[in-house]
């Protein structure tokens, strides 16, 4: 993806049920900065103009993190989801990468059946966090 795909991202979050982090993570300047750092793996998947699913791939030097994983509705159950995923792991293990995980929702039944189907062994975890402030 480049930066003129933003908006479009944007648009992608909200319709497959993604809430934008508009006023943080995915503010316009912090996604542009995001796209120039070595390692990030931010894939598209267009039907001619349009983008129908993204996925975001990171990595923290010891496991590939596959974030922000999105598929327009009409685009379901197609297998574009297993198609974005597979391409970020492709990316991630180039970098070195030999494990990867994803953060799912509780009550996520479609992304946990995608992560299932990719050999992703799903487990229950408690996940603590904190924000330098509330919108990001």
């Amino acid at each position: 993806m480049v930066q003129s795909d933003y908006d479009a991202l944007i648009d992608l979050f909200r319709v497959s049920g993604l809430e934008p982090r508009s006023k943080g993570r995915d503010r316009r300047t912090a996604i542009a900065r995001q796209l120039r750092v070595r390692g990030n793996v931010y894939l598209g998947a267009f039907d001619g103009d349009q983008l129908v699913g993204a996925v975001l791939g990171t990595h923290d030097t010891r496991k590939g993190w596959i974030n922000r994983l999105a598929v327009h509705p009409d685009y379901r159950r197609r297998g574009v989801a297993s198609r974005l995923v597979r391409a970020a792991e492709r990316g991630l293990r180039e970098q070195g990468m030999r494990m990867f995980a994803a953060l799912i929702e509780p009550g996520n039944e479609a992304s946990e059946a995608v992560f299932r189907a990719l050999g992703y062994d799903v487990l229950p975890i408690l996940y603590a966090r904190k924000k330098a402030y509330p919108e990001i």
